[in-house]
């Protein structure tokens, strides 16, 4: 398996991921934004994405979107060859995404929202936790990618608070303060009253 970031010269496979995005679309029967081969393209020359071959074949891709003024961060579009699912491809993809978002952004929260069991297990072990749709992006345009969603609806009815979808988020910020704990923990020692009088003055 080859996992890179990729470049102008992949856009010639631009037409056949965004078939893939139909496909999926209707063999989960859920909810998926549609993309435009042009605005694959377009990511693949920003090097704002990541792109999966197996054996030489195209087996899977996804990109970034920044909002906010880049304070936020969405790792969008995942897609696997359906032939070569559940095995590890689309997790290597997600790895390879959440990288190039931390190295491209390192101080922006990067969330994303879906209804895949399989992503919200794969985000949960990037780091990523489960949010309301409140603590992600208010930017329009990423709300309105969601209107070539077929539940756009029920988002509506909802005022933007909640859909189908699940919105998870990674916070470097909050990355940074799980790190710590385990750390203090494993230097915690008893100490002697004379000591924790001393610590407390």
């Amino acid at each position: 398996m080859t996992i890179r970031v990729a470049t102008a010269a992949d856009a010639r496979y631009a037409d056949q991921l965004c078939q893939w995005y139909v496909d999926s679309a209707k063999t989960r029967g859920t909810g998926i934004a549609k993309r435009e081969p042009a605005y694959v393209a377009q990511k693949m020359a920003s090097g704002d994405s990541i792109i999966a071959f197996v054996e030489g074949a195209l087996a899977g891709f996804c990109y970034i979107e920044t909002f906010d003024d880049k304070t936020f961060v969405v790792n969008s579009g995942l897609v696997v060859n359906a032939a070569i699912r559940k095995h590890g491809v689309g997790r290597a993809i997600k790895q390879g995404v959440f990288n190039l978002s931390r190295s491209k952004y390192p101080n922006a929260k990067i969330f994303g929202i879906t209804t895949s069991l399989a992503v919200m297990r794969i985000n949960s072990d990037l780091g990523y936790r489960p949010v309301t749709f409140s603590e992600l992006t208010s930017s329009e345009d990423f709300w309105k990618g969601c209107k070539s969603c077929k539940n756009y609806g029920i988002l509506v009815d909802n005022e933007r608070k909640m859909c189908l979808c699940t919105g998870m988020l990674f916070d470097a910020a909050d990355a940074l303060v799980q790190l710590q704990v385990p750390e203090f923990a494993a230097a915690s020692q008893p100490v002697s009253p004379a000591s924790a009088t001393d610590s407390a003055s």
